[in-house]
């Protein structure tokens, strides 16, 4: 297959992507987004595949890392494009990047299961780089399920993938989740962390799976489902600030999990 250059900003393929790269609602409609940068674009060969579409800029035509993951998009058959320069910067939101883009297929989870292994719900976050921050960390912990309310930012936004650094790939996430529901017929302990619970995150028990939950960043997580979680736990701190960012506040429990697990798995002895 051929990489073929496109140099006019009236190209139905470039105004595609335009849209793509500047609108939320033309992401979700069309069911794309785009992975800007080697990064993204390398996590998306390693855990994924091939993408829909290959874009580079015409300068970073040279670049190394850009030249190997072209010819390995070449030789799965994706179509691969060259813009000049300008168009491409047009298109990224990434300053003094690497001219690199994939265009890929949003993924399209069937409908949530129920809650039976750990997992993250999301309750109306609205901060792209929170969200993107939290898949990072629940991947990095061995948390594979990702469940987000229909208020919360949109999980494949460029922000928000650039945010997660690839996570997106090894998570299944779904959006518009019906958190009330799966909370109700949960089969695991829901935790929800306040800064007003009197259980401390340290004394509880994190061995067993458990599905936390973290909500809005200004409002926290709603009265409706904070009502229905199993306990309600709080971060000890010593400094004089009310509460964590909730990106640093869900990497803190997911992190004491793993620290729990890791203290239960047993030791083998030496020889």
């Amino acid at each position: 297959m051929t990489i073929k250059a496109i140099s006019s900003r009236d190209n139905p393929l470039y105004k595609e992507l335009r849209q793509l790269a500047t609108s939320s609602q033309a992401r979700r409609k069309a069911g794309r987004t785009l992975l800007d940068g080697v990064h993204l674009c390398e996590a998306y060969l390693e855990h994924v595949g091939a993408p829909r579409l290959c874009v580079v800029g015409e300068s970073a035509q040279a670049h190394p890392e850009v030249a190997a993951i072209v010819a390995r998009c070449v030789v799965n058959h994706t179509q691969c494009i060259v813009l000049p320069d300008p168009l491409f910067h047009a298109l990224s939101q990434v300053e003094h990047g690497v001219d690199l883009l994939f265009a890929i297929d949003t993924p399209q989870p069937e409908s949530a299961p129920a809650l039976t292994q750990s997992a993250v719900l999301l309750d109306n976050l609205q901060d792209p780089g929170n969200l993107g921050s939290i898949l990072r960390s629940a991947a990095a912990a061995g948390i594979s399920q990702v469940y987000c309310s229909p208020g919360t930012a949109f999980a494949w936004s460029p922000k928000v993938l650039r945010a997660g650094m690839g996570a997106h790939f090894v998570l299944t996430i779904f959006e518009n989740a019906d958190l009330a529901g799966l909370i109700r017929a949960a089969a695991v302990p829901v935790l929800a962390t306040s800064s007003h619970a009197d259980a401390s995150l340290y004394g509880t028990d994190l061995v067993q799976p458990v599905a936390w939950l973290f909500g809005h960043e200004g409002q926290g997580v709603a009265d409706d489902l904070l009502s229905l979680a199993t306990q309600r736990i709080a971060i000890p701190h010593l400094g004089a600030i009310e509460s964590l960012n909730v990106a640093a506040c869900a990497a803190v429990c997911f992190f004491e999990q793993v620290r729990q697990r890791s203290e239960q798995k047993p030791r083998h002895a030496r020889i």
